[in-house]
């Protein structure tokens, strides 16, 4: 199994290959980075926010197209969000394998603080392996440690650690491990 992350050209640059291999290290599976070929679709003017369904119907369309079958992660700038929700830091999609994180609200100048790189590769390493979690079939966990935890702030994702807790670990396909 192999993971592919799309990176967009929007998405701050000099953080893939960090960012790459963290996930790598929380999943324990290869992954490679490439430039985003996925068109960016769903952007809603009066929200100024992409719609991330829309941007998972693509990456769909994407898949099937170049008959890719390991999972995709798609990394942007632009701030996201679900019908029904103000915003969501990603969101993945199970059935296809596909899921999007947005940088949008996970660096710290979105809140007033200190730009800081390494803050920002940790958060897009979390998510990005939170959503990957999603593919492979791991629902939320209450243990707010836990990578598969969902948190609805920033400082929820920071308290969160880059591993799977022992409950989600043995939930995981066997060929992830």
């Amino acid at each position: 199994m192999h993971i592919h992350i799309f990176w967009d050209s929007l998405s701050p640059a000099g953080l893939q290959i960090p960012v790459g291999r963290n996930i790598s290290s929380i999943i324990g599976v290869r992954a490679s980075i490439s430039d985003n070929p996925i068109r960016m679709m769903g952007y809603v003017e009066s929200r100024k926010q992409i719609n991330a369904q829309v941007l998972l119907d693509g990456i769909q369309v994407y898949k099937h197209h170049h008959d890719i079958h390991d999972p995709v992660l798609l990394v942007i700038s632009q701030d996201l969000f679900n019908p029904g929700h103000n915003f969501v830091f990603g969101l993945a999609r199970e059935p296809v394998g596909a899921a999007v994180i947005s940088s949008a609200r996970l660096g710290n100048e979105y809140y007033g603080r200190e730009t800081c790189d390494d803050d920002l590769i940790d958060r897009l390493s979390k998510e990005g392996a939170h959503e990957l979690g999603h593919l492979f079939g791991l629902d939320h966990c209450s243990n707010p440690e836990c990578i598969m935890f969902k948190p609805d702030t920033l400082d929820e994702l920071d308290r969160k650690k880059k591993i799977f807790c022992d409950s989600c670990r043995v939930k995981l396909p066997s060929q992830i491990e």
